[in-house]
């Protein structure tokens, strides 16, 4: 009951938000959240990490960036209502738009695309508006299937899952069986989409600001077995709700002594490049997530000490 009555409200804010323009939609989003943001719990949360993520900053500054990403993560929520309004690039106008892609980065889209024999994975942060980039991705002719992990939420799930199918490509929920669908794609030369930057129970140990956490070894066990290239990509939200969407030139994989990926240290550059994408700007990152959070047979030890 408790998520059908949470649900309802979310689905009826969203379609009150349907009514107005998008900017003035995500604005007013935007500035309700940076209000409602700091009365939550996690928010003690989000005060938690930063401080130890920035343990040079000052009070002033860590509670800043906590509101801008209360901001973002309210953006990013009214944004799915607005996709079809939001994405208007053409890589072949004159005329910039609300999406900016750089020569470069367009040239990487084009090229991946083309090479449609060979499999590739893009991976991402929830930085920015992420899920513009496998629309991006298909303006090229790339076909990208997404992993994504669903909402814990059913109700929640359901509509978003309805509104990223209008305006998406493929889309996997990260349930029981996925990662058999991924190696199905790849065994095809297809492409595949992951986010990395979420806790993964009983996960490969890497370090992220510092600290240690739990990341899911997938990209790397997929990328040992097929041998692909692994691209980085994100979304970077700009002023005046436009944003920029960059992927880089492939990651040269850590090899081990028989020249085979090395998943573990796959896994920590990955970690490591988004990382270095939060540095830049970590008012665009969920700093609420438990990122840090310890579980499974790693907990345990700890305890005994």
């Amino acid at each position: 009951m408790r998520h059908w009555l949470v649900a309802k409200l979310a689905i009826g804010i969203m379609s009150v938000l349907r009514l107005l323009p998008p900017d003035s939609a995500l604005n007013f989003a935007g500035r309700v959240a940076r209000r409602i943001g700091p009365l939550t719990g996690r928010h003690r949360l989000t005060l938690d990490n930063l401080r130890h993520a920035y343990p040079e900053k000052s009070e002033a500054e860590i509670e800043a960036i906590a509101l801008d990403m209360w901001g973002n993560m309210a953006k990013l929520g009214a944004e799915y209502i607005f996709l079809d309004k939001l994405f208007d690039l053409d890589p072949w106008s004159d005329k910039p738009g609300r999406i900016e892609v750089s020569k470069e980065s367009i040239a990487l889209f084009e090229r991946i695309a083309a090479d449609s024999h060979r499999p590739h994975i893009i991976f991402t942060g929830h930085l920015g508006n992420f899920e513009l980039l496998p629309v991006a991705a298909a303006t090229f002719g790339m076909k990208v299937t997404a992993l994504f992990r669903p909402p814990n939420n059913p109700y929640i799930a359901e509509y978003i899952q309805s509104m990223r199918a209008s305006n998406m490509g493929a889309l996997l929920p990260s349930l029981s069986g996925a990662s058999f669908a991924l190696a199905s794609i790849l065994d095809q030369g297809g492409n595949v989409g992951v986010l990395v930057d979420q806790k993964f129970i009983s996960g490969l140990e890497t370090t992220f600001f510092g600290r240690t956490c739990q990341t899911n070894p997938l990209l790397g066990m997929l990328a040992r077995h097929y041998d692909c290239d692994v691209y980085p990509a994100r979304c970077v939200r700009l002023p005046g709700n436009r944003y920029r969407l960059e992927i880089e030139e492939k990651l040269d994989l850590p090899r081990g002594p028989k020249g085979n990926v090395d998943v573990k240290a796959t896994t920590q550059l990955v970690t490591d490049v988004v990382e270095r994408w939060v540095r830049e700007d970590p008012g665009q990152w969920m700093w609420f997530h438990k990122r840090w959070q310890l579980s499974g047979r790693r907990r345990t030890i700890r305890g005994r000490n």
